[in-house]
């Protein structure tokens, strides 16, 4: 893909290579549904080789540089809406592309996929919340494996470590110009995306290099979204998304491991560097990690992400399992502050009528995969409080807290949400927990502090949950500099 974002009615690239000797693409709008729009003209196939890994090894491709890939070009109908799109790629002549089958819901994932975003020429007028799709996080974990064909190409699988110089940022490099198909569109967004289109909410969508490249983009806008797996994050993402809040605006996240690591777009922004502490080979290029966002420099970048989530993966973890993501414990978020308008309609219960406290999304898997918390402490009435200790905002308020017992210690030796945090910080800030919160700073902040809430939420499987994603959209999808 040229770039993972289109205005309608403005050309798309695809970069493609392929033996057969044509091809077509089929476009998806995911809704409530997958819904099959057009098919393109024949395409004359290319065949390219993927660029060799500069450590050499068999089958393994570069991460790290554009695959130069042939392109194609098709444009945008102007009146496509805004919304994530998917490419299916169907090879052959036109009998063969006859007889294949349209996708259905089940068939988002798999190669021969890409997906992309449609923005709308005149931003806002759909709607004033904005979905941001989690586009670095998506490269950093892109295998460009193919069917059959595991080339373990990634941020951590066989990376590529560049020490700087003459211009060059020392880190990882990635590259966003390299195959791979799709993944965590379907398990996370496309669940979530039918949802919220089913209950009516009015969504424009972007990327995260929409995010870093255009300082207005947020403007528009009185809600924003992350969703799912959004760890990692720009400087300048950063930054806009802080303002925006400052200005009134308001950001529900409804994701986990979020803006963990700094990334550094660099190519004309298609790729990015990250000093992050992947090994390579069987060694650590260079400790500590400087692109961390919450140590002090010079060990980390300094700007702890709960200053603007509330919550820090420092604090959470995750759980092991052969199959990812996962089984885990399904005792859900116990509910504090019952009264707060976040639980209304919920029927949910804090115990202060003398009574045991509820949990919200129990016999769910609603925490975890990986979690984030924040510091916490428990007051003498036995209601976990921020400490402020990690860089949580003093208006932080804990709704609901799941104590992590066990955390899963056999991936990087996990601690503390991730394996260096010992290292670094000789005792934690405060119990291991998933945390779900909010805090006002100009405008408010939700944080689920899972990854999974979009997929309880977008296959309804606990109502509690829907009824809150409901309260926080509809509270916050409108400017208020009130308190939460």
């Amino acid at each position: 893909m040229g770039r993972e974002s289109v205005t309608a009615g403005e050309a798309l690239t695809l970069h493609v290579s392929t033996d057969a000797d044509e091809f077509r693409v089929r476009f998806y709008r995911l809704g409530d549904g997958l819904s099959f729009l057009l098919e393109s003209e024949p395409f004359r196939g290319v065949l390219k080789s993927p660029p060799p890994h500069p450590d050499g090894g068999d089958g393994l491709a570069s991460p790290a540089v554009d695959w130069d890939l042939e392109p194609y070009s098709f444009r945008i109908p102007g009146d496509w809406q805004p919304g994530v799109y998917l490419a299916h790629l169907v090879a052959g002549d036109e009998r063969t592309a006859a007889a294949a089958p349209l996708l259905d819901d089940s068939g988002i994932e798999g190669f021969e996929r890409e997906f992309f975003v449609v923005r709308p020429r005149d931003p806002g007028r759909h709607g004033r919340i904005l979905y941001k799709k989690s586009t670095f996080t998506r490269h950093a974990y892109n295998r460009s494996d193919n069917e059959g064909l595991p080339r373990a190409s990634s941020l951590y699988d066989n990376p590529v470590y560049q020490e700087g110089g003459d211009g060059e940022r020392r880190g990882h490099k990635l590259s966003l110009h390299r195959p791979g198909g799709v993944i965590d569109l379907a398990y996370w967004d496309a669940p979530f995306i039918a949802w919220l289109e089913r209950s009516g909410y009015a969504v424009e969508y972007c990327t995260d290099l929409d995010l870093h490249e255009d300082p207005e983009l947020l403007a528009p806008y009185d809600l924003l979204l992350s969703v799912g797996h959004d760890e990692y994050w720009s400087q300048a993402m950063r930054d806009q998304v802080a303002a925006h809040v400052r200005g009134g605006g308001n950001v529900a996240f409804f994701s986990a491991n979020t803006c963990w690591w700094r990334v550094h777009p660099t190519d004309g922004n298609t790729a990015f560097v990250s000093d992050t502490d992947h090994r390579v080979g069987d060694a650590f290029p260079h400790l500590p990690a400087t692109d961390l966002w919450w140590p002090a420099p010079p060990d980390g970048v300094g700007a702890p992400e709960n200053a603007l989530t509330g919550v820090s993966f420092r604090n959470g973890g995750m759980w092991a399992s052969d199959e990812w993501p996962g089984d885990r414990p399904r005792a859900g978020y116990t509910v504090q502050h019952a009264d707060h308008w976040v639980f209304e309609g919920t029927g949910l219960r804090d115990g202060s009528d003398g009574g045991e406290p509820d949990a919200l999304g129990a016999g769910s898997a609603l925490i975890g995969y990986e979690c984030d918390g924040a510091a916490f402490a428990y007051d003498e009435n036995g209601t976990a409080r921020a400490t402020g200790r990690d860089g949580t905002p003093a208006s932080f308020l804990i709704l609901g807290v799941y104590v992590l017992d066990p955390v899963h210690e056999s991936f990087h030796d996990l601690k503390w949400g991730h394996w260096n945090c010992p290292e670094r910080e000789p005792s934690a800030t405060g119990p291991r927990a998933a945390t779900m919160g909010i805090h006002t700073a100009g405008g408010t902040v939700f944080t689920g502090g899972t990854t999974d809430w979009p997929v309880v939420c977008g296959r309804e499987q606990d109502a509690g949950v829907v009824r809150v994603t409901r309260n926080v959209l509809d509270r916050l999808s409108h400017r208020t500099t009130a308190a939460g």
